[in-house]
């Protein structure tokens, strides 16, 4: 079987592969721990946030990764109470449960170093305002 390629998605595609590669960088070149982090990490972040601010931060992603982002959200859940690094930290671990995973705190900043760089500051500015301080300090300066 050959590979079919649409050509309309082939910019998300890049694009998404762009993320993916900037974030092994930062996991020591392990791509698997890359996506396993990036997934947790928008997942607890996605469901600590406001379903507004939730939003808006999605419209940045690209396309591919908001999808990610998306995936088994459930509005009328959220926003989660998680206030404290540990809990946050936790939620992320038990996502990424199974087989290899990366250190929860290390994805996290790794993904919000990614998302500090390719979201406009503004947007990040909102997001970082509408958490806990613990877990305000995950973000870059």
């Amino acid at each position: 079987m050959s590979a079919l390629t649409i050509p309309a998605l082939e910019p998300a595609i890049h694009k998404t592969n762009v993320w993916l590669e900037e974030l092994a960088e930062e996991m020591n070149g392990d791509y698997d721990h890359a996506y396993k982090g990036l997934r947790a990490s928008l997942h607890a972040l996605r469901d600590r946030l406001t379903i507004e601010e939730s939003s808006d931060l999605a419209a940045q992603l690209p396309l591919i990764i908001r999808g990610t982002y998306y995936e088994g959200w459930n509005p009328s859940k959220t926003p989660t109470g998680e206030k404290d690094l540990e809990s946050f930290l936790q939620r992320m671990a038990t996502e990424m449960a199974g087989g290899s995973s990366p250190d929860p705190e290390q994805a996290a900043r790794a993904v919000f170093k990614l998302l500090a760089a390719h979201c406009t500051e503004g947007q990040i500015n909102h997001v970082r305002s509408n958490l806990p301080k613990e877990l305000q300090a995950l973000w870059p300066e």
